[in-house]
């Protein structure tokens, strides 16, 4: 049997750990006589009341440390990979990938694909589980690992091959039966290419999905994106309004099948279709939960409910501000009627909504979380910003003020000469960062 070793680079303060006397640059060896091989196995085995530690200390002793504590209560440890492990790569070359459109030079952690189904699990990422191995679908039953994202873009063997550019993505579509035989809470998603598996393609991936119901509790169509830097790459087409009426027309014609045989709609459109469609935004219910929000499916929904409850209950009252918002190109026209509601009801604030093109990854992309701050510093120069820029939060990398281009916060608020207020995507943040 493989035997791991982790690192252990911090003990939070007066953890079980911590009165134990672990501390950092020690090793942990096992618990309970498990071998660890990664956060899974060490948050399985972490949760009961009464853990043995293997520790090797720093000067090479090792020591069996038995720590009782609550169930459930983290033991406190901190270990030098987030994961206690390697992150997996992708082993795809994807006709879509939109890491392969990204311009050179920039930092290199945006060049690195992930698939990785522990990701999936801990961080709602996506995966193809053409890197799935035997052993990691078992540990993923064995832990009953819920949900899992999953990329599946079309159940056509075949295609799925060539759309992945790799010859084993048809056959690890068997890994949905074993997902669903052993009850794995699933998400899939189809990444659409126009011309390729849309049309009655998407119509048959659907219906094949339809009978993962209930434990595939719901299916996203979102459509590729296309950055400028696509020299070498495959010749995708942009989708037109006439397009994305029909993309609606399908995954309309699936929901109504879905609602009277299953009581879900299960497969979504994401927000794109909708505003490139011209059409109206679903209302709330059409969402069921959104439980594929952080997919783009629901969002702008999800976010005018929330900005209408919480100026319900305003008191509205003569507060004089002037604040300034950035966006994107298919958010702008809702994130002004937002405004609009705002302003309403306080007349003394005025907000400056402004609409960013992305010049860095080309007009194709509309979206507000991929702007940068190179664009945003050099269309707002000269206009007028009031007290605050207005910025969502989705632009900056998880847990840090960077955006895509390695601009920082501090640059931006620099370059302008403004104070940068960041926004959480929900109505309560919206209408608080724009009255207080």
């Amino acid at each position: 049997m493989e035997k791991y070793e982790h690192l252990i680079t911090d003990v939070r303060i007066n953890s079980p750990a911590d009165t134990a006397g672990i501390k950092p640059g020690d090793i942990l060896l096992k618990i309970d006589d498990h071998e660890i091989q990664d956060v899974l196995d060490f948050h399985y085995y972490e949760v009961n009341e009464a853990v043995r530690l293997l520790i090797r200390h720093c000067n090479g002793e090792e020591e069996h440390i038995l720590i009782d504590k609550d169930e459930d209560e983290e033991i406190g440890l901190e270990f030098s990979e987030s994961l206690m492990d390697s992150y997996r790569s992708c082993y795809n070359n994807c006709v879509f990938c939109f890491i392969d459109q990204n311009p050179k030079g920039m930092r290199d952690t945006i060049y690195f694909k992930d698939d990785d189904s522990r990701l999936s699990f801990l961080q709602g990422n996506y995966i193809t589980m053409t890197n799935l191995k035997e052993k990691d679908v078992e540990r993923i039953c064995y832990y009953h690992l819920s949900p899992i994202n999953i990329s599946i873009h079309t159940t056509n063997k075949k295609l799925r091959c060539e759309m992945l550019h790799n010859r084993f993505a048809g056959e690890c579509l068997k890994y949905l039966d074993v997902f669903n035989k052993n009850n794995i809470t699933m998400n899939g998603q189809i990444v659409l290419c126009k011309g390729i598996n849309d049309g009655e393609e998407l119509s048959n991936t659907i219906h094949d999905l339809t009978q993962y119901i209930p434990n595939m509790q719901s299916l996203s169509v979102v459509p590729v994106g296309l950055t400028a830097y696509r020299e070498g790459l495959s010749n995708l087409l942009p989708f037109e309004k006439e397009d994305a009426l029909k993309v609606l027309a399908t995954i309309d014609y699936w929901q109504k099948i879905c609602l009277e045989n299953f009581g879900t709609r299960f497969c979504y459109a994401s927000d794109e279709w909708y505003v490139l469609a011209g059409g109206e935004i679903p209302g709330e219910e059409y969402y069921e939960g959104y439980m594929q929000i952080e997919n783009g499916v629901g969002m702008l929904r999800s976010l005018i409910e929330e900005v209408k409850e919480e100026l319900e209950y305003a008191i509205p009252d003569d507060r004089i501000r002037n604040v300034s918002i950035a966006t994107g190109e298919m958010a702008y026209p809702y994130i002004c009627n937002l405004c609009n509601m705002v302003t309403k009801l306080y007349k003394n604030i005025k907000v400056n909504v402004y609409c960013i093109k992305n010049n860095f990854f080309g007009g194709r992309i509309t979206v507000a979380g991929l702007l940068t701050g190179r664009d945003i510093s050099e269309q707002l120069r000269n206009m007028e910003l009031g007290e605050h820029l207005l910025l969502p939060e989705n632009l900056l990398r998880q847990g840090e003020d960077v955006l895509l281009d390695d601009m920082t916060v501090d640059d931006i608020e620099k370059t302008l000469n403004i104070k940068v207020r960041i926004v959480k995507i929900n109505g309560k943040s919206f209408v608080e960062s724009i009255i207080e």
